[in-house]
């Protein structure tokens, strides 16, 4: 064979070998395979999903620019849970072959936040996806508003972590305390709560009927120290080597996630 036939035949090999590896899911290193990251958040009241003064919006932005096509990241307003989650499913169903395999479900990487009633939407969602046996791997409410019919307060047991930032200054204000439908399976890692009786600051951004009748409330959502947190948990969580809590050891004696 020619020298330069076998250089050919030697460079499509590599491309084709190159090809199929890209092609396959990625794999963590105990060599369990899962499916892309799935990032959705939920805005609160009558905010629109892509209005940038709000600090949801601009953390799905940072999201969606620093993870490129690795991620699904999108934004929500919160009476469009039923979009949301048929965009999950979408992009979990790899195969499209009309149904989703026990893998796919199982392999979800799923975080869902939101703030006021779309943190109340972000549990809602979970429960959904609950009903699809399909996990989530982390929820985060801030200044969670329960919405009529809904449940903000009990974390489905398909949640494998959930926390929640809460405040209670105004007459507007978050969920106190969430708890886990089965603590055997969620780990709750905190309710964290803010004040802003002894340090005010503006959101200036924000409409003024905003800022006058839910200032408080409001606070909590420009607070950078509440959505750093946010955006440090999301990210830790969206390593594909990270490793998670198994069902059964969240609370146990020995549990590093305690």
């Amino acid at each position: 064979m020619l020298p330069s036939l076998r250089v050919l035949l030697l460079v499509v090999s590599l491309v084709l070998v190159s090809l199929e590896a890209s092609s396959k899911p990625q794999a963590t290193s105990a060599g369990v395979s899962f499916a892309a990251p799935v990032v959705v958040g939920f805005v609160g009241g009558f905010v629109r999903h892509d209005d940038r003064v709000h600090s949801e919006v601009q953390l799905i932005e940072r999201l969606r620019e620093g993870y490129a096509s690795d991620v699904y990241v999108q934004m929500f307003e919160n009476h469009r849970g039923k979009e949301a989650h048929q965009a999950i499913l979408r992009r979990l169903h790899a195969n499209r072959d009309g149904a989703l395999s026990p893998e796919e479900k199982q392999n979800a990487r799923i975080i869902i936040f939101g703030h006021s009633w779309g943190a109340s939407e972000t549990i809602e969602l979970a429960r959904q996806l609950e009903k699809d046996g399909i996990p989530v791997i982390l929820t985060i409410q801030v200044d969670s508003v329960s919405k009529l019919g809904q449940n903000d307060a009990v974390i489905p047991a398909n949640v494998l972590q959930a926390v929640n930032f809460y405040q209670l200054d105004g007459l507007l204000h978050g969920q106190p305390q969430i708890r886990a439908a089965n603590p055997a399976r969620t780990r709750i890692l905190g309710n964290f709560r803010s004040g802003y009786k002894t340090k005010p600051f503006s959101c200036g951004q924000y409409p003024w009927w905003d800022r006058l009748i839910m200032k408080p409330h409001i606070q909590i959502e420009c607070d950078p120290a509440v959505w750093n947190q946010v955006e440090s948990l999301i990210r830790s969580n969206l390593s594909l080597e990270a490793r998670l809590p198994q069902s059964g050891e969240i609370n146990s004696p020995l549990s590093p996630f305690k």
